[in-house]
């Protein structure tokens, strides 16, 4: 019996605005060579996380192709290109990967060409990194088609992959019996992951309890200073757990180093009737020393602008975890008070431990 030929499925990324033809292009090739075309275009993102679908995908193809002009495309919350998160990606799964980058000297329009310095900049980036591997140069999109078709034939060849193939074709008895295996180790695999998913949530929830304690235990007296003056007050004694109960919010996405001390300095006040400034900053960054070592808080990640020289820091999952647990707390607080607590005044804070 001869052996099925395997159809194998090829995503094709790249910009999409700019690059609609010659996708098409690249897409009709690889129908033509009888195999799976995969693109963005081609699903709806529904109900699942936009990244998790592109992931999935990419895991579950054979050989992924990278088109490359003159447009970074849009960015994820990273600060790093959707194509060139892709192609990362891909590259560290082992997908075999096939760039094929514009030639420069090539014939473009003008509305198809990034104008800021920062994309134009990444691009370069980007395109240095598809270079590290071999790639084709292409100058239009019937080039791009041509050179395309001769690049896969070379990889089916040079580098098989395992493909699809029909169910009707892969086996018989025996296949079946080794589908009857695969099944009850899969049923036994998934009974062994939700026991041990639900021991890994008791140890969260304990590890929570436990960190919120040593907050509590744990009391500081920042420095701060009222607007206008140079004097520094240190008559405010407070806990890690409630600097950490007012600057969480703050970092749930980032913040930086002056306004983390700006809303401390709101808190820690003892006159109400005076304009905080800020708390000292060596002291601030004590406070999120110690949120470090409890693995509550971080240096962002995120990519700013050159010119930017403000530090910025976030929650780790862990702290969003704590943070979200304290707030359900002070919440169901709340809720049990025959008052409704009144909120804080930007201007006037609150004073002491009474946040």
């Amino acid at each position: 019996m001869v052996a099925a030929q395997p159809k194998y499925q090829v995503f094709v990324s790249s910009t999409f605005e700019d690059l609609q033809g010659e996708r098409d292009q690249v897409i009709r090739a690889v129908l033509e060579m009888g195999h799976i075309p995969v693109g963005m275009e081609m699903f709806s993102a529904a109900d699942e996380e936009q990244w998790g679908i592109i992931s999935r995908h990419i895991d579950q193809s054979d050989y992924y192709v990278v088109i490359v002009a003159h447009r970074l495309g849009s960015v994820t919350d990273e600060g790093v290109s959707f194509t060139r998160k892709e192609y990362e990606y891909a590259r560290e799964q082992g997908v075999p990967c096939l760039g094929f980058v514009i030639d420069d000297q090539a014939p473009w329009p003008g509305d198809k060409f990034d104008s800021g310095e920062s994309d134009r900049a990444d691009l370069i980036d980007f395109k240095r990194l598809v270079k590290e591997k071999p790639v084709s140069f292409w100058a239009n999109a019937d080039d791009l088609h041509a050179k395309c078709s001769i690049a896969l034939m070379k990889a089916f060849t040079a580098n098989p992959r395992d493909g699809w193939v029909r169910a009707s074709s892969a086996g018989g008895a025996e296949m079946a019996a080794e589908v009857v295996r695969l099944s009850a180790e899969n049923a036994e695999l998934r009974n062994q992951l939700k026991a041990a998913g639900e021991a890994s949530k008791k140890e969260q929830r304990d590890e929570i309890v436990r960190v919120v304690r040593m907050l509590f235990s744990n009391k500081r007296k920042p420095s701060y200073r009222y607007r206008g003056s140079s004097k520094w007050h240190d008559d405010s004694e407070v806990s890690l757990f409630h600097v950490f109960k007012w600057l969480g919010p703050e970092m749930m996405v980032e913040s930086t180093v002056e306004d983390l001390a700006g809303t401390l300095a709101m808190h820690v006040r003892t006159d109400p009737h005076k304009t905080w400034d800020l708390v000292a900053y060596n002291q601030l960054k004590e406070l999120l020393a110690d949120f470090v070592t409890l693995g509550l808080a971080e240096p962002s990640t995120k990519k700013h602008a050159v010119s930017d020289n403000n530090e910025y820091w976030s929650l780790t999952e862990f702290g969003l975890e704590v943070l979200r647990r304290v707030r359900q707390v002070n919440m169901s607080e709340h809720d049990e008070s025959d008052e409704e607590p009144a909120a804080p005044s930007k201007e006037h804070g609150t004073q002491g431990e009474d946040g």
